[in-house]
């Protein structure tokens, strides 16, 4: 099989939006199974996840990669919105359409996600049963615990004030407030307060995605503190489940991924611990990107 794959440019059609998409097909005829995939806070398709869908095409795996409605090339307002109950929409309309066309496996189906995502897979394994597999790298499990962790107590007051501030400056004038994505310095306000993740994604724009955006809603981190996993992980009894997480990892917090993997019940989930790494670098370390993503497809392959 060859080892370049060249992506398709479609789109797709979700809750009444145009989703931009790359959709990467195998070699072959088919039928193929397919990994729907998508990303984290911002991110947008071009974002470190071409790298997992053509090692699952070069296994004979399809893997659909779409913008969520508001960012990159789909449609969606307003722009920079993050709705995690409206990105996990989009995945299982996602699936409503790649399951239609005749060279997928429609009994075939996982769903791939990371940071942000890593968490919404958890819950689509849980919702919808044409999820057979699912993989989820460094995910978010628990919104409130995550910020309180990664901000502190002071910033988390801070934040927390931030975006009440924000909610009554839109029920007043309508307006939209924006947080950054990530600080330049420490201590100033965003969502997530890393300044060298805002120094990372500075050189993922332009390595590679020059749509990413980094800045989202305001109520996009009000949503994320009600964001949890946790209950829909007993739901996940005996359905193959992969969980990625660094050692290192404060972003999203290993501790908090791991008690996750730790209550999906049964032996049918998998653990990759990567050493010697943090949230950060599966997106800027290439070389390791490529080797975790050869895990994954591995993954796919036994359970699809």
């Amino acid at each position: 099989m060859s080892s370049t794959i060249v992506p398709e440019s479609l789109s797709f059609t979700s809750d009444g939006h145009r989703l931009a998409a790359l959709y990467y097909r195998p070699e072959g005829d088919g039928p193929f199974p397919c990994v729907v995939m998508a990303g984290g806070w911002c991110y947008v398709k071009e974002l470190a996840q071409p790298t997992y869908a053509a090692a699952l095409a070069r296994q004979g795996i399809a893997a659909l990669i779409f913008d969520y409605r508001g960012f990159g090339g789909s449609d969606g307002e307003p722009r920079q919105h993050i709705d995690p109950a409206a990105q996990i929409a989009d995945y299982r309309n996602a699936i409503d359409y790649i399951e239609t066309r005749p060279e997928i496996d429609a009994d075939r189906i996982g769903v791939w996600g990371i940071s942000y995502s890593g968490g919404h897979v958890l819950i689509l394994g849980a919702v919808d049963p044409r999820v057979k597999a699912l993989c989820g790298i460094v995910p978010v499990t628990d919104g409130y615990q995550n910020m309180r962790l990664a901000h502190g107590t002071l910033g988390f007051r801070r934040l927390r004030q931030a975006i009440l501030d924000a909610r009554r400056k839109r029920r007043a004038t309508g307006e939209v407030t924006y947080f950054p994505h990530q600080p330049a310095e420490e201590g100033e306000l965003a969502t997530w307060p890393f300044p060298r993740s805002k120094k990372t994604f500075a050189a993922l724009k332009q390595r590679e995605a020059p749509a990413y955006i980094g800045e989202a809603t305001a109520e996009s981190a009000d949503l994320l503190l009600g964001y949890s996993v946790f209950p829909y992980l007993p739901r996940l009894l005996g359905k193959p489940a992969l969980l990625v997480i660094a050692e290192g990892d404060d972003h999203t917090h290993w501790d908090l991924a791991l008690k996750a993997y730790e209550q999906i019940p049964g032996t049918a989930k998998d653990l990759l611990m990567i050493s010697n790494a943090d949230h950060l670098t599966l997106y800027a370390d290439r070389d390791r990107q490529h080797i975790v993503a050869g895990r994954v497809a591995g993954f796919f392959q036994d359970n699809l």
